[in-house]
C-alpha cells in the first residue's frame, strides 16, 4: 500500500501517522520528491481500513499495490535511484557509465593493460571474473583469490573501481575491498546469497537469470533490498529462447519496461547477450538509445587466446570505437 501525502503536509502529523503505522507492525519507506511525498507500507495491509486513512487531513490518496515487490517498485519510490560507487561513479537518474574488462582475470599484465585501455576509452568501472561459473567442470574456473588480488592491483594502477562476481556466500570475506559485487545469471535466485548481500552496504549488480521473467528478477532485487541494501543495479544479459543464431536473446524491451516498473538503474550486457564480438556494437548502441543507464562490455587484449568467452570479447581498439559511438548517441537516448 502507498499513501500519497498532500504538499506541505504538517510534519508533526506525518510523524504521528508514521508512528501509528509502525506500532501496527508495518515497515515504512518514505520517498520525498520535488512535488510529492509517498509513504510506502510493507506488510499485510489487508487489515487496514483505506477509508480511515483517506480521511486524514494530510492524506491526498491511498492505493493498494498489487505487485509482490515493494521496495523495488516505482510506485513506492517515484524518483530514480542513483547508485554511487565510492562517491565517485554514479549510475542511474541520468548518470550513464560503461563497465568494461575481460571475462576472466588471467595475468597481471593482462588485467592492468586492459584496465588502462578501457579507462582511456571512457569506461569508469573495471570488470573481471575471479570466480567463473562454467557449464563444463573442465573449463577454466578462474583464479579465485588471486584473481581478486590482481583486480585490486589494476585498481591501484588506474583508479578504476572493480566489479566481480560472487559465487558463494562463504566467499563474502574475500570481497571486502571489491567495489561492486556482481550476482550472475545462475545465482539470480540463490535466495540465501541475496539475503546476505542485503545485509551489506555495497552496490550489487544483479544479472537477469537465463530463463526468468522480469517480475522474478525484481523479486530477487527485493530480497536484497528487504535486508536494507538499496544499492541494486539491474543488468539485462539476454535470456534463453529457441533462437540459436546468438548465444542468448537480448531482451531490449526490458529496459523501457523496467523504467516504468522500478526506480532501480538498468544496464545492458551485449557481450553475454549475443555471444559474438561483431554484434556487441549494434546492440550496445541500441541499448543506449533504448534508455539503459549503462553498459557492461567484455574486453580482452588477445580474444583468440582468452581462457573464457573470447568469441564475444572486443579488442581494446574495437572497444575504443564502441565507446566513442555510444557516447555520441547518448544525448538521443529515450528517457
Amino acid at each position: 500500500m502507498i499513501i500519497l501525502l498532500k504538499n506541505q503536509a504538517d510534519q508533526k502529523q506525518v510523524d504521528n501517522l508514521s508512528s501509528w503505522l509502525k506500532s501496527m507492525g508495518f515497515d515504512i519507506h518514505m520517498s520525498v520528491g520535488a512535488s510529492q511525498t509517498i509513504m510506502g507500507l510493507i506488510g499485510d495491509t489487508s487489515r487496514l481500513d483505506i477509508d480511515v486513512i483517506k480521511s486524514l487531513e494530510i492524506v491526498e490518496n491511498v492505493q493498494r499495490v498489487q505487485e509482490p515487490y515493494k521496495n523495488a517498485n516505482r510506485k513506492f519510490h517515484a524518483q530514480d535511484t542513483v547508485v554511487s560507487v565510492n562517491d565517485e561513479v554514479k549510475i542511474g537518474g541520468g548518470h550513464f557509465e560503461i563497465i568494461a574488462g575481460p571475462c576472466s582475470v588471467e595475468t597481471e599484465e593482462q588485467i592492468v593493460y586492459v584496465a588502462q585501455r578501457v579507462k582511456a576509452a571512457g569506461a569508469k568501472l573495471l570488470r573481471g571474473g575471479a570466480f567463473k561459473p562454467r557449464t563444463s567442470p573442465y573449463a577454466f574456473q578462474g583464479l579465485h583469490e588471486e584473481g581478486i588480488r590482481l583486480l585490486l592491483l589494476a585498481k591501484k594502477e588506474t583508479g578504476l573501481p572493480i566489479v566481480t562476481e560472487i559465487m558463494d556466500v562463504n566467499h563474502l570475506p574475500l570481497f571486502e575491498d571489491v567495489d561492486v559485487i556482481q550476482v550472475g545469471a545462475r545465482n539470480m535466485q540463490n535466495f540465501e546469497l541475496l539475503k546476505e548481500l542485503g545485509q551489506i552496504r555495497k552496490p550489487i549488480l544483479l544479472k537477469r537469470g537465463l530463463a526468468n521473467t522480469i517480475q522474478e528478477w525484481l523479486m530477487s532485487a527485493e530480497y536484497i533490498m528487504a535486508g536494507g541494501n538499496e544499492q541494486v543495479i539491474l543488468c539485462e544479459r539476454g535470456i534463453r529462447t529457441f533462437e540459436t543464431a546468438t548465444r542468448n536473446t537480448l531482451d531490449l524491451a526490458a529496459v523501457p519496461v523496467l523504467r516504468r516498473l522500478t526506480h532501480l538503474p538498468v544496464i545492458v550486457d551485449p557481450s553475454h547477450a549475443t555471444g559474438y564480438a561483431h554484434l556487441v556494437k549494434p546492440m550496445a548502441l541500441a541499448a543506449t538509445v533504448a534508455g539503459a543507464d549503462g553498459l557492461m562490455i567484455e574486453v580482452h587484449n588477445d580474444p583468440p587466446h582468452a581462457l573464457s568467452d573470447g568469441a564475444q570479447s572486443l579488442t581494446p581498439d574495437a572497444f575504443d570505437d564502441v565507446a566513442k559511438s555510444v557516447f555520441a548517441v547518448r544525448p538521443y537516448a529515450c528517457r
